[in-house]
């Protein structure tokens, strides 16, 4: 499956949740209820995957992980924030370049709205 395909079924399920729960809950509570949802879809989900820093021929293991891995191709990263901000966005294009993926989802549960809350991150590679 494409990480295109990928994030058509991860925006889709993460709606189901919103309408569910709604917002106002802690960020672990969306993490917990997506990665339950994604797990019943039969995809190969990782949640806090850790993911270490390399700096020069040094691997540091600074405590970076990933709120949910899907199919080892598309991050998503989970807020519960007023408004998403440009460190989010930079934290989110920090884990696709330090994992090397593609593709991430960058999802703020704490809007009316979800489609709102939604950010496709992109790394260039």
């Amino acid at each position: 499956m494409t990480e295109n395909e990928l994030s058509n079924i991860i925006i889709g399920t993460a709606i189901e949740v919103h309408k569910a729960l709604g917002p106002g809950l802690l960020e672990s509570a969306y993490k917990e209820c997506l990665f339950y949802k994604l797990k019943q879809q039969g995809l190969q989900i990782v949640k806090e995957k850790p993911i270490p820093l390399i700096f020069e021929e040094v691997k540091l293991d600074c405590g970076y992980r990933i709120d949910i891995l899907v199919e080892n191709k598309v991050v998503i990263e989970i807020k519960s924030v007023d408004a998403l901000n440009d460190i989010h966005l930079a934290q989110t294009l920090t884990y696709l370049k330090l994992g090397n993926f593609k593709l991430g989802l960058l999802i703020n549960f704490n809007v009316v709205s979800l489609k709102s809350g939604i950010k496709r991150v992109v790394n260039g590679l």
